[in-house]
């Protein structure tokens, strides 16, 4: 069986059923357009989850006895650790400096600080490579000579994490669930076609077509078809994809947080395969009963 016949025959179907062929098309357009959009709203929340990564920090108060020497002995040791993304020294006039910051509003408290600006003690702040790994770097820490005190906000931080993991969690199943919802749509119209064309099958069939003849130009079909809606929902995602991000955005400036170009190009190739491959799925499973061997 030559391609070129099958192509034929599969381009003769979609134009002699051109309003299934469409709803075929606009449901796999709305199927993958939502696909998409859920991967882009997924790539907001990574990066809005990461906003809020680089803000975690775990505090090692230091004593006052340490010598220069030893502090920074410290500070490339703990820079070695795989949990940790970043060291910084905090010195006692940076530490003076931030509290009047904070307590600006108090100046009574800033003046009995200033009397002994030494009670503040120089300190480590420590950025984990992951929120989640405070708790170790908190751990390791408390038994470190020269470290008097370890401070982090725990509970802010493991409800920060529960909630990524339940936000990106949610995407994944919201993604899965109408992957499936398209793959349905497209055998369920593909049956369709192939219900309205029974007779002519049957046809083909008395005069002594095998299974496969009738079937590769549907299987062709339905790849056509999840190929131009892929297509379509790339298009109309990736005009919009900026403003999804934006709208999810919790920054202070959402306008400038928009997908990259490469990760947009790669998610799309991804798509492309993906309504292939569920045309075909859905075509298989349109065919199913209809065409046994």
């Amino acid at each position: 069986m030559r391609f070129q016949y099958i192509l034929e025959q599969a381009i003769s179907n979609l134009r002699r059923n051109v309003l299934v062929v469409f709803a075929a098309v606009v449901a796999v357009l709305v199927m993958l357009a939502l696909v998409f959009g859920t991967i882009v709203v997924r790539w907001s929340i990574d990066k809005d989850i990461g906003r809020w990564d680089d803000n975690v920090r775990v505090i090692a108060f230091l004593s006052d006895d340490l010598s220069i020497e030893e502090i920074d002995g410290m500070q490339a040791e703990i820079q070695t650790w795989g949990e940790v993304d970043e060291v910084t020294y905090f010195t006692k006039s940076q530490a003076l400096d931030e509290f009047r910051d904070i307590f600006s509003d108090q100046p009574s408290l800033i003046d009995i600080v200033e009397e002994d600006p030494s009670i503040l003690p120089a300190s480590f702040r420590i950025k984990p490579a992951e929120a989640a790994d405070y708790s170790a770097i908190r751990d390791r820490l408390v038994v470190v000579d020269g470290v008097s005190q370890v401070s982090s906000a725990d509970e802010a931080i493991d409800a920060l994490v529960a909630r990524a993991g339940h936000m990106r969690a949610f995407a994944l199943w919201i993604m899965v669930i109408l992957g499936a919802a398209a793959v349905v749509l497209i055998a369920n119209t593909i049956r369709i076609a192939i219900f309205a064309r029974r007779d002519e099958i049957g046809i083909m069939k008395l005069v002594g077509a095998g299974n496969w003849f009738v079937r590769i130009p549907f299987l062709l079909e339905g790849v056509i078809e999840g190929v131009i809606g892929a297509v379509l929902a790339i298009a109309l995602v990736w005009s919009v994809g900026g403003s999804i991000a934006a709208l999810l955005s919790t920054a202070t400036d959402g306008g400038s947080i928009s997908p990259p170009t490469d990760f947009m190009l790669r998610q799309a190739l991804l798509l492309l395969g993906f309504g292939a491959g569920t045309g075909l799925l859905g075509s298989a499973f349109g065919m199913w009963g209809f065409l046994r061997d």
